[in-house]
């Protein structure tokens, strides 16, 4: 039996459990989220994919079958980039989109703890997450400053920190913008419509839909992802407005997008498989026309590119990777226009892609084009 002074003992110390939980300073126990299956499949379930530093050895399962970690981004065609961009100790460096911080961590390390790096991010969420990790690893404010901008705002950033001695942009959404449900970025998850890089900014893809006409609808699909079926996409969706529907939601606009496509003659024609693709491939297409009608991406772009080599020293560099022939059209025009300009002393005459077996890690990759110029 226990004694009266070890059944006191004991109550004391359950007292002062009971006193530490009230304070706040002990750590509540939670239990690890259970799936069913034997993989996870929704996001929050993925907790191993959201924790690199502990399961390094599951993110290399995830990458080898050339899938993309949650809450993760790998980054492209590094390699490449580090070789024409030629970063020694001591240059200063801009990456105009900092995401998970893949490119910055590489170009930081070529730096070799002398010299400086800035990295802008229009997102207020992804921003705060990387630069975490980046002091984590060890890059100090002397040599590696994030900046919350959009990177229309070079000018601003180089009057402060320029001229460059180079210059990077990666022009694709990051996966964790992707592949987390609440920032409204897939078709995949049901979320509120958003597709804002800067949610605090702008007007979300949910009532920018009840701004346009029809004919503005039509445009968007066709300019910004070569929709096939942009007006018929755009009849639908402003005849369920009329109608008084909601397309507030990632789900309500893929299935209205569904229903659109699945209706059109060609279409009942294919396989079962053949409208299920032609279905995906209209989603990918609408979802990445109103979000770079949202962010105004090609504005962006055309500012930034039209700031480029003022942003840069005498012969700095720059690379972008592109994922849109929109995209690389812009980048290669400026590019030629700024060495007939006398801007540039040299650009990139082809395109470059990723290699086949960077593709089949991640296939994301796959659409990839970069370009290059050399201020003159």
């Amino acid at each position: 039996m226990m004694s009266e002074e070890n059944r006191k003992a004991g109550g004391a110390a359950d007292g002062a459990v009971s006193s530490e939980k009230k304070s706040g300073s002990a750590q509540p126990h939670r239990r690890r989220v259970h799936y069913s299956g034997r993989y996870p499949k929704r996001f929050e379930e993925k907790y191993k994919e959201q924790d690199p530093e502990k399961y390094q050895d599951e993110i290399e399962h995830v990458i080898s079958k050339g899938n993309t970690p949650a809450g993760m981004h790998i980054p492209i065609m590094v390699k490449e980039t580090l070789d024409i961009l030629d970063i020694r100790p001591g240059m200063k460096g801009l990456d105009c989109t900092l995401g998970y911080g893949g490119h910055s961590s590489a170009m930081l390390e070529k730096l070799e703890g002398r010299g400086h790096l800035c990295s802008l991010d229009a997102d207020p969420i992804e921003i705060v997450k990387t630069e975490k990790r980046m002091r984590e690893k060890g890059f100090c404010e002397d040599i590696f400053t994030p900046i919350h901008t959009n990177f229309r705002n070079i000018d601003q950033v180089a009057a402060q920190y320029g001229p460059f001695d180079f210059v990077m942009a990666d022009l694709g959404v990051s996966s964790m913008q992707i592949d987390t449900p609440s920032r409204g970025f897939s078709w995949k998850y049901d979320a509120p419509l958003d597709l804002r890089f800067d949610p605090e900014h702008g007007v979300p893809a949910s009532e920018r839909l009840k701004e346009l006409d029809v004919y503005e609808l039509e445009d968007m699909f066709r300019e910004n992802s070569d929709e096939p079926y942009a007006a018929e996409i755009a009849r639908a969706i402003a005849q369920a407005f009329r109608k008084k529907q909601e397309l507030s939601t990632t789900f309500e606009l893929r299935n209205l997008i569904r229903d659109t496509i699945l209706a059109q003659k060609e279409i009942r024609k294919l396989s079962a498989a053949g409208q299920k693709e032609a279905v995906k491939k209209s989603d990918a297409r609408i979802f990445q026309a109103l979000r770079i009608d949202v962010n105004s991406e090609f504005e962006v772009l055309y500012e930034f590119l039209e700031k480029l080599p003022g942003v840069l020293a005498p012969g700095g560099k720059a690379v972008v990777l592109t994922f849109h022939s929109g995209e690389d059209r812009l980048v290669k025009k400026a590019f030629r226009q700024g060495q007939k300009a006398g801007l540039y002393e040299a650009v990139s005459d082809d395109v470059i892609r990723p290699s086949a077996e960077e593709c089949r890690r991640n296939p994301r990759a796959h659409s990839t084009k970069l370009r290059w110029a050399k201020k003159a």
